[in-house]
Parts: structure tokens; sequence; C-alpha cells
């Protein structure tokens, strides 16, 4: 299949966060893909510390890296060319580009905006000479009109590029007909002028009993309806980017015997980053998996606790502190249980964390968990690469990537953990082996040194998930959920050159 008169692009913004669109995006360019269309997923500005590492030395919203697998494209930072990356309350880090920029306040952002639209207009270009499709993703809403002056997420690009939208609403919210007739309501002509129609998303029972909504909204806004996706269960199989995913997760336990299953307890700590490192693990049919909410204890009755990278690692030692996890993991360690800490949650694992020019605020240093005998000072390059090695202990090959500032460094990095090509020895562990720390992001998803892992902490233990195959079926399941939920045809006819 092929698309006339060049590239096509099309824009799937939300009446709200957290309606679905990244994974309908993922699912609509598996789609296409089958269809025989060349698609390119791009997110103009995205906010989030799950971030992956492109081949092209940058970092982009985890979303875009899965929406680039689901495209079967290699993944760049064109993708994703601005991403904001939370460190406090009121500032973030601004990547553009794949590269950290500035932090900026909120405030000082929304100054920045303006100067940020040429490099995303720069990206869009760039993505969209080799495209049959282009699938874009909004930010938030279209209808926070307040943060329409200078947008680049949502209508002032949509606008700027010329590129048709079509709304996403989640019914599960409740209120998706208001919320629908509200954001029309709220959009200038213009761009009502761009939106072709909206999709109503994670529908549970009978669709036909919403034939009525649809009228109701056709009537109110004059948009066509694409669709209505009943829920999608699976979708929990898949990465995902927002920390609101991790409210309350708790694996079920159900799925086996609570005698015979591996617990892992994770604390949720304030600024977790490239949680979707936790996933392989989680998806195994003999391990249950709590993310431990701020105050509340971790569980005695684990076998392994992870402590998650972190985009602010002094912030998050100083909440472990103040929780009282330290004591948890102590104990936990004195009972023979195993701790693993990932990135960030390997620097708070040493003696000390030292940053002396401010990199995530102002100057400071702490005295760390002291579980490794390391330390840790922030600054210098961001490390942004991805890397393949074996895990010493047993040989298998593991792959992921590498995406912190600083080094860390002590007696215990003479007992890596892995043996990276290039020959270079990464990671720590304690003399008794209870306590190890790596840097290498997604580690765990390759089969056979997690079977290997969760083989030494309970022998025995069901653990034979195959997690990329896992990922791809359901992506290609995705597809066809939408296929058969969707007017396709209707959404690639709706997409338009852009700037036609």
């Amino acid at each position: 299949m092929t698309v006339d008169n060049g590239p096509k692009a099309l824009m799937v913004q939300g009446t709200g966060s957290d309606v679905g669109k990244s994974l309908l995006v993922a699912g609509l360019a598996r789609a296409f893909v089958e269809r025989g269309l060349r698609v390119v997923p791009f997110k103009p500005q995205n906010m989030s510390n799950n971030a992956a590492v492109t081949p092209d030395g940058g970092e982009i919203g985890r979303a875009q890296a899965l929406q680039a697998r689901a495209a079967r494209v290699t993944s760049s930072y064109h993708m994703n060319p601005v991403l904001l990356k939370p460190q406090s309350e009121t500032g973030a880090q601004v990547v553009v580009h794949g590269r950290v920029e500035t932090t900026a306040t909120a405030r000082e952002y929304t100054a920045l905006k303006p100067q940020l639209l040429p490099r995303v207009l720069e990206s869009f270009a760039f993505l969209s000479r080799d495209a049959d499709l282009v699938l874009v993703e909004g930010a938030g809403s279209p209808a926070e009109v307040n943060l329409r002056a200078g947008d680049i997420a949502n209508m002032g690009f949509a606008e700027a590029a010329r590129v048709p939208v079509v709304l996403v609403a989640d019914i599960e919210r409740g209120g998706v007909i208001a919320s629908i007739v509200g954001t029309r309501a709220l959009m200038s002509e213009a761009e009502a002028a761009l939106t072709r129609g909206f999709i109503v998303n994670k529908f549970r029972g009978d669709v036909s009993l919403f034939d009525s909504g649809i009228e109701i909204i056709a009537q109110h806004t004059e948009f066509r309806c694409f669709g209505v996706i009943p829920y999608f269960a699976p979708a929990r199989r898949l990465p995902q980017e927002d920390s609101m995913s991790l409210d309350g997760r708790t694996l079920d336990a159900t799925k086996n015997p609570a005698s015979e299953a591996i617990r892992i307890a994770v604390p949720r700590l304030s600024r977790i980053a490239n949680f979707d490192d936790l996933d392989p693990l989680a998806a195994e049919p003999g391990v249950t998996m709590e993310i431990v909410e701020p105050g509340d204890a971790l569980p005695g009755d684990a076998h392994l606790v992870i402590i998650p990278g972190s985009k602010a690692t002094l912030a998050d030692l100083a909440q472990i502190l103040a929780e009282g996890w330290d004591v948890d993991i102590a104990a936990h360690r004195r009972r023979g249980g195993l701790v693993v800490g990932l990135c960030g949650g390997y620097q708070v694992l040493g003696c000390r964390v030292a940053d002396p020019e401010g990199i995530e605020g102002s100057a400071a240093e702490a005295k760390g968990l002291s579980l490794l005998n390391v330390e840790t000072v922030l600054g210098g390059d961001k490390a942004l690469n991805e890397a393949t090695g074996t895990d010493i202990r047993t040989g298998a090959l593991v792959r992921g990537y590498e995406m912190h500032m600083g080094k860390t460094a002590g007696p215990d990095c003479a007992r890596p953990l892995l043996n990276l090509d290039g020959g270079r020895a990464e990671g720590a562990q304690s003399a008794d082996g209870l306590v190890m720390g790596t840097y290498l992001h997604g580690l765990f998803a390759a089969d056979a040194f997690r079977h290997a892992f969760l083989a030494d902490i309970r022998a025995g233990a069901r653990t034979r998930a195959a997690y990329e195959a896992q990922v791809e079926d359901t992506l290609d399941a995705l597809a066809r959920h939408l296929e058969a939920n969707l007017d396709l045809d209707g959404l690639l006819a709706a997409a338009g050159s852009p700037r036609d």
C-alpha cells in the first residue's frame, strides 16, 4: 500500500492526560505498517523521566521508543525533539534534540517555548522526508487554553505544521461526552477546522450502548467518530511512560501460590525514572512485585529489594532516609535478602553521593546507604549510549543503555557485574554478593540473564517468560484490536500533507 502525493501526517491529541494517546499511536503505527506503509512516530514535546537512548546518541521519551519499535523503524532523537525531565516540584531538565540544554522553571520554560518551535518543525520535516505517514502524539490536552500561548505540544504545533487532528477521550474517567464537547468549545475556529473527529477509548461492555452518545457529540461538535475502542487489557504488558501507571501496583499474587513466588519490593521514589526496567521481572509467572508507596514499610518477606532509577539522586536518597526505608533495607540484607540498585539506585547504595556542580540543584553531598563500598560524584557529560555485553557470572548475554551523569568508583567496583563490549567492566557488588548495583538499564529484558538471576534467588520458581517476544505479540494484538474497532481507512484519509 502506498500514499499518493507525498508524506501524510495525523496528530492524536487527548481530552486529558493518560487517555491512551501513546498506546493508540503505537497500535496505529503497527497496524499501518502491516498495511505496507512507512510509518514514523513523532511527539513535539514530552514530559517524562522514563526515557530511552537512541542510536543517534540522544534520549527520547519511552513512549516514542515503543512507537518506533511498533513502526519497525530505528528510533531517533528527532522523534521527540523536546523532552522535559522533572527534577523538582518547580523545575525540569530541558532536553532538546536528544541532549540536555538547560534546566528551567515552568515560567522560564514558557518564555523558552517560542525559540523551540523552529527546532521542533526541523525534526518533523526531517522525519517526514522518509515516511508515508507521520503519526504525531500531543501532550496533555488542547483544552488547557491557559497554556496555549507559545504552545508547541498540541494545537500550536498542529497549526504551525498544518497537521490534521483527531481527539481521543477515555470513557473510564467518566464525563466523556462533556470532555469532547468541552474541548471543542474551548477551540478557536481555526483549531476546530483542523480537527477531523474523535475516538472513544477504553470502553467496557456493549459498544452499541454508546451509539446515542456518538450522536450527541456530533450534534454539539460536528466531529465524526472514527470508532469506540473496547478496553484492551494486554496493554499492561507494554512498557509504560507515565509514573501514574505505578499507582497501587501490586501484581496479582494469585498467578502463583504465595509460598512459591519470588517476592520483589520496590520503593516508590519521588523522582523515579526508567521504571520500565522492572517490567520484564513483573512479567514472569513466578514473580510478584509490590511498588511500596511512601508511608508504608518495605515488606519483611521480600526476597529482593530493587532501588530503581532516579532523576534526582540526592532528593530520593533523602526520601529513603525520611521514610525509614534505609532501616528496612538494612534489615532485609541482614536476613540474607538481595538488594539491587539500578542507576540512581546504584548511586544511593554507596557510601557517599556528591554533587559539587549543583547538577540536581544546589551543590551538595550526602552519606549514602553504605551497602556498597563505592562513592559517586555527579557531573561531567551525560552518558548516553547503548551497550551490549555479558553477565560475568553466567556468561549470559545482556543489552541495554546507559543514561546517567557522574562516575562511581570504589573497592566494590573490583567485583563488577557485567563485561560490556570493548572489555569494559561495569557495576559493583558486595563481598557477600547480596548487594549489587549497575548503570545498565534494560538488562532484565534479556531472557537468559533474567532466568538465571531469578533461579539464584529461588530454585524451581516458574521463570520462563520470553519478554521481548511478549512485547511484539502484544503490539500485534493491539494492531488487530484497532483494525477491528476503528475506521483506519477513514483515519488515513483524514491525514493531510504537512503545510497543505
